[in-house]
């Protein structure tokens, strides 16, 4: 078995600024997670079955195009979860038609939460460091193209590695917003 998991990363300088904000805070995660929006959360596969997998992914990436991303501020799903975010102020619908592709074939499940997709900021944390991460980076504002989504491995040693990325189809001209 293998853990896997799918997300897009987030490019520089905004992928290291926001993981040196999670370390600021105190996150144990922030070396060894790098900064991304999950489209799949770790998952045990077969690891017979990776070759299946990186096919489907190859295949969900060919019919999508770049689109564009905006972050923009914070918020939590506290209670339910101690996690501060920022989150998308652009970008969200199509983060979630690309989760629901790579979410199906041989990566189907029945996702534990619903979808919603954002970039982890602080999380198993004590409630002042929460809190302290939603007011910091509250008017946190970044912009980017998303042109593929990466396919990363949770390593023995608890570090998330970018396997292989998926570009997109066609990463000409961005989707509208």
């Amino acid at each position: 078995m293998r853990t896997i998991g799918v997300a897009i990363p987030i490019p520089d300088p905004y992928g290291a600024e926001l993981q040196r904000w999670r370390e600021s805070f105190g996150d144990p995660l922030a070396r060894s997670i790098p900064t991304h929006i999950t489209l799949m959360p770790p998952t045990p596969v077969d690891a017979a079955a990776l070759g299946s997998i990186e096919r489907h992914l190859r295949d969900v990436a060919a019919t999508e195009r770049a689109f564009p991303i905006r972050l923009y501020g914070t918020a939590t799903f506290r209670p339910v979860s101690p996690v501060v975010f920022v989150a998308l102020a652009e970008g969200a619908g199509a983060c979630t038609r690309v989760e629901r592709k790579v979410r199906s074939g041989p990566l189907w499940r029945s996702p534990r939460f619903p979808f919603h997709p954002h970039v982890t900021v602080a999380h198993d944390l004590t409630d002042e460091a929460l809190d302290r991460a939603a007011k910091e980076l509250g008017h946190y504002d970044a912009r980017f193209s998303v042109s593929g989504f990466a396919l990363y491995e949770h390593g023995s040693d608890g570090i998330w590695r970018p396997q292989r990325d998926f570009p997109f189809g066609d990463t000409g001209s961005p989707e509208p917003g």
